[in-house]
């Protein structure tokens, strides 16, 4: 059966965090290149963590519930179909030995297909899971730029770096970590 885990999703889904890894080696390249020429580049960065705001804030336990009760419908289907399968199955097995060569192709044959069925039904509902959790997370991105460039605007950072497992900051300063104020924020704006 096809898993439709929620395992590892958020991660995958929060792959929008390469993109400010871009944003900060073009200011990194630009700053380097006005220091080169002579002029001053003073820059005020912060960092968040993107996994945190997702299970902190009250609109990503939102997202994270809506992902979870989508995802647990498609796999009751899908246990729903193997189960009719299995039993499908063992009948087959059970009437094997007093069924015609013919019936037992026949059956076979139906077997095949009801098989052919579910692998096409799963790889559907993974498809709804996949574009549902690509919707959700994307109106969640969205607010979360928002809200954080509100607030780094208001504490006059000028870059903004996810600091989650696999982002783009591999060290900074606990000082320039403003997740908390983004939170507090976030759950303001969205309650």
């Amino acid at each position: 059966m096809t898993e439709l885990s929620l395992d590892g999703m958020w991660s995958r889904c929060l792959v929008w965090r390469l993109g400010w890894l871009s944003g900060v080696l073009g200011l990194v390249l630009f700053a380097g290149g006005c220091a080169s020429s002579g002029a001053k580049f003073e820059s005020k960065v912060g960092v968040i963590n993107a996994q945190r705001l997702l299970n902190e804030t009250n609109a990503g336990k939102r997202a994270k519930d809506i992902l979870a009760s989508f995802s647990k419908n498609r796999q009751a289907l899908m246990e729903s179909e193997e189960r009719d399968l299995r039993r499908m199955e063992e009948d087959f097995a059970r009437q094997a030995s007093i069924l015609s060569p013919t019936a037992k192709r026949e059956r076979e044959e139906q077997f095949r297909r009801r098989m052919q069925e579910y692998q096409q039904k799963a790889a559907e509902l993974n498809r709804e899971v996949q574009e549902k959790q690509k919707d959700v997370l994307e109106g969640f991105r969205d607010k979360v730029e928002a809200v954080v460039a509100k607030v780094a605007k208001g504490l006059g950072v000028q870059v903004v770096v996810d600091k989650s497992k696999g982002g783009a900051t591999i060290y900074h300063e606990d000082g320039l970590d403003i997740s908390n104020q983004v939170i507090e924020a976030f759950n303001r704006e969205y309650p």
